[in-house]
């Protein structure tokens, strides 16, 4: 009778145990955020993309001039989320909307606390309300609203 060979084992769990650093561009932006102002990136062109890109969209060209925008904007277009789920950052009924910040050429996706579905509307003016607790995060605004 043949012996049968041992089996080795070692449980074992996949993962990426390295973080992804922000670099020179997001980090200024961020930066920003917790100090409540927002800076879109000159492109190429001349247009004002918000949030920064690193690299031109259209030449592929590195971007380096950060460029102050409005916390106040408006509405390009918007979904309403009847039934917020638990991950969603607010607990009631909200838009995600894209929203060209004043000084942007480029809309940003972000949430709407408008109150009511019928209460928001393609064009509207929103201003952003800023997190209590700022963390250098785009969750530092918390959401838009109506002016």
């Amino acid at each position: 009778m043949a012996t049968q060979p041992e089996i080795l084992t070692k449980s074992f769990e996949l993962g990426y145990t390295y973080t992804r650093s922000t670099g020179p561009l997001i980090g200024r932006f961020l930066t920003g955020l917790r100090e409540r102002r927002i800076h879109g990136v000159r492109a190429s062109d001349g247009r004002v993309i918000v949030p920064p890109a690193e690299y031109d969209p259209q030449t592929a060209a590195a971007l380096d001039e950060l460029v102050p925008v409005a916390d106040t904007g408006t509405v390009t277009t918007w979904c309403w989320v009847c039934e917020p789920l638990a991950h969603h950052l607010l607990p009631h009924p909200f838009a995600f909307a894209l929203v060209r910040l004043d000084g942007a050429d480029v809309p940003l996706l972000h949430l709407v606390d408008a109150g009511d579905e019928t209460a928001m509307r393609t064009g509207m003016r929103v201003r952003a309300r800023w997190s209590d607790d700022p963390r250098g995060s785009i969750t530092d605004i918390a959401c838009f609203e109506p002016v």
